[in-house]
Formats: structure tokens, C-alpha cells, sequence
């Protein structure tokens, strides 16, 4: 007797899905590329939190590490001072941030939540600004409370805090990666 296979439904983040089906044939239509791997993609998002603080407190960059964890669903790096600063009390290899590289499925959960429910959440929110890229195709956005995600438990944070979020794309100029973020609905300035 033949055994029936069965196949196990692999999970695929719906925003990836709107990438490949819809967004990305678009891209190519409206930017005249002659081949389907000009279209920009994302590589990865970048999430970090400064923690000017951690110098005399320590409990504060643990803090921050656990609220980078919670928000991204992935083990957050705590990172080091590359020099010493003496005006801001600072030495070379002391531990003041954290950060998280999203890649893969994670990335893209994350963008989808930061797209569609963490920025509505920002008080007096107008959009993002559509100058922050880098002119390599990379964006950048500051945000200043990491509570606009709903992770977060308002009551259990030790301090409020902002953090930085950069996403790298494959584009080659800004207009590419201006056209790729709006499409996946990144809310931009008018």
C-alpha cells in the first residue's frame, strides 16, 4: 500500500507574499528594468537602541535588551563603546546599547508590524520622513518610545526609551528604494 504524503503548510509573512506576487512585478513594469533581478529587495532590517545611561546603570541595558527582544522576536546583541569620550564619560569596550539584525521571515513580520501597527500608534504621527535615505538605497527611522508596539507592557518598562531602525535594500539609488518602501506601505511625508 502507498503511504499518502502529507504536506506541511509552510508559514510565508503575508507582506513577503504581496512582495513576490504583486509589488515586485510592479516595480519592473514602472522602472523599465530588463531583468526581474534589478527589482530592489530588502535585505535585512537593523534595530538598535543607544543607552547613554548603562554607564551607571546597568540594569537599564538589560532593560533595553528584553524590550528589543520582545519587539523583534529575536535575541538582541548588546554592543560596545569602539572609543573612549571623555566629555561623555565613556570608555573604549564599555557596553552602552543594543541591537538586533532581523533577516528572512523575521524581517519581514517586523516591517509589517512596524508598518501597519506600530507608526499608526506614534502621537501626532505624519508620516515618516522621505529624505532619510542614505543615497545608496538604504532608510533610516528614528523613533523615540518603544512603546508604540504593542509587546510592550506599558506597565513592566524600566525607561522609555527610543530606538533607530535602518533597512538595507538591494537598490541602487533612492528613487528605487523610495518606490520599494512606499509600495510596501511605509508611510511617508507628503
Amino acid at each position: 500500500m502507498a503511504e499518502a504524503k502529507t504536506e506541511a503548510k509552510v508559514y510565508v509573512p503575508r507582506l513577503k507574499t504581496a512582495y513576490k506576487e504583486k509589488i515586485a512585478p510592479e516595480l519592473f513594469k514602472e522602472m523599465g528594468y530588463s531583468s526581474f533581478m534589478q527589482v530592489p529587495r530588502l535585505v535585512k532590517v537593523i534595530v538598535s537602541m543607544g543607552v547613554g545611561e548603562a554607564k551607571e546603570n546597568k540594569k537599564l541595558l538589560d532593560a533595553a535588551v528584553n524590550d528589543l527582544e520582545i519587539i523583534t522576536g529575536q535575541h538582541a546583541v548588546k554592543t560596545k563603546a569602539r572609543k573612549s569620550i571623555a566629555t561623555f564619560k565613556i570608555r573604549q569596550g564599555q557596553e552602552i546599547g543594543a541591537r538586533v539584525t532581523l533577516r528572512g521571515n523575521y524581517m519581514w513580520e517586523f516591517l509589517d508590524r512596524l508598518v501597519n501597527v506600530a507608526l499608526p500608534r506614534v502621537k501626532d504621527f505624519r508620516g515618516v520622513n522621505p529624505n532619510a535615505f542614505d543615497g545608496h538605497g538604504n532608510f533610516s527611522l528614528g523613533l523615540t518610545e518603544q512603546i508604540i508596539f504593542p509587546e510592550i507592557d506599558f506597565d513592566k518598562i524600566e525607561k522609555v526609551m527610543g530606538l533607530n531602525i535602518a533597512i538595507v535594500t538591494t537598490a541602487k539609488t533612492d528613487k528605487e528604494a523610495r518606490a520599494l518602501l512606499a509600495k510596501l506601505g511605509m508611510p511617508f511625508r507628503k
